[in-house]
């Protein structure tokens, strides 16, 4: 599962991507200084793991991962070709998700395109462009499904009123992601149309140094924005996780600690992007190594043994489960069974965040 970082030039992505992925790049303060997606891994912080761990002696732990992609600076008429123009757009095309970077700051030494920060307007801007590339794509989309629906067809039919309904929203000026069809058949025409304003948005609001929980007035209408579109709204100061990122583990924490934070805005951020994409966390556990894979919410058993390996979910047999507050409680997996709380699980089993599992297969 990806996630696109999208945003204004200079409103910080790129510090920003660096800090999640520790990438250690140096961003410049000059517009498309970023001129190919950048793609890192950012492990998704949970607690769980440390707390499976403290019940179960391994090697190592291994946290989910989340992949990130850096697309560079989207610019007023970028739908039209301006800047980099379709180039960007194309990436964005290919994310699960938007992490929309916002800047709510002010700062005389970098330079905003517009002139001055007005978070509202960039927000705006970015909508506006990814409307209008989409308008384009149904447009050129319906023309060809109006044709095949004329003689009859009935898929051709089918994909012309799930385009006309995407045509009248952004003709509105609404994004498609509101959209929804009670027909799986419209439902997946709907998804394969990938189009830019059906994928979900999360807001990152850059912030300076003295407004970290994002109570400032820039933030502050960002939220009310998010809030009447059903989003949700995480507050980061880029130049400081920046620079958090660049310490070692103690020193790190007593940052954390003179600032009064508990952890980094990015574990917020990730998690945040994590749940966004529709995702959860199941865990194994052995002797060589605890491990958080990501599945989406309602992935079967089966699915999920998948992830591990092609070859569990065809040979999928059972699965023996338990949760981390079963471990939690009763502190090992033999207390676990022999209460009677270590469940088997077949293929219609709906995974729940925070299973831990034991899947037997045969091939």
């Amino acid at each position: 599962m990806e996630a696109g970082i999208v945003g204004l030039p200079n409103v910080g992505k790129s510090t920003l991507f660096n800090a999640l992925t520790s990438a250690g790049i140096a961003s410049e303060n000059y517009p498309f200084c970023t001129i190919e997606p950048n793609v890192g891994a950012v492990p998704v912080p949970d607690a769980r793991l440390g707390t499976i761990q403290s019940f179960i002696k391994t090697e190592k732990t291994i946290p989910a991962v989340l992949q990130l992609v850096d697309i560079a600076g989207i610019v007023r008429g970028a739908s039209e070709g301006e800047g980099l123009g379709n180039k960007f757009l194309s990436h964005i095309r290919t994310v699960d998700a938007i992490l929309h970077v916002v800047r709510c700051f002010e700062d005389a030494d970098i330079i905003h395109v517009d002139g001055q920060v007005d978070p509202i307007r960039d927000i705006e801007t970015i909508d506006t462009e990814l409307m209008l590339a989409d308008l384009q794509s149904v447009e050129s989309m319906l023309d060809k499904a109006r044709r095949t629906a004329r003689t009859g067809d009935k898929e051709g039919k089918q994909r012309v009123e799930v385009l006309e309904a995407c045509q009248a929203l952004l003709a509105e000026g609404k994004p498609v992601r509101s959209l929804s069809f009670d027909d799986a058949t419209l439902s997946k025409m709907f998804k394969e149309c990938q189009l830019l304003t059906a994928k979900q948005v999360l807001y990152v609001a850059n912030v300076h140094e003295d407004d970290l929980t994002g109570e400032g007035p820039h933030v502050m209408k960002v939220r009310e924005r998010a809030a009447a579109e059903g989003g949700a709204v995480v507050p980061v100061c880029a130049s400081l996780e920046s620079e958090l990122a660049e310490l070692d583990a103690e020193e790190r924490i007593e940052m954390l600690e003179s600032l009064g934070l508990d952890e980094p805005a990015l574990a917020l951020l990730a998690r945040a992007a994590y749940e966004l994409l529709g995702l959860q966390s199941y865990f194994t556990a052995g002797e060589k190594e605890i491990r958080a894979w990501t599945i989406p919410v309602g992935a079967t058993a089966p699915q999920a043994a998948g992830v591990i390996h092609s070859d569990f979910e065809r040979g999928f047999i059972r699965c023996e489960t338990y949760s981390v507050a079963d471990l939690e409680e009763l502190h090992s997996e033999k207390a676990i069974r022999e209460s009677g709380k270590m469940r088997v699980e077949g293929k219609e089993y709906v995974m729940q965040d925070s299973d831990v599992c034991h899947f037997l297969f045969n091939v």
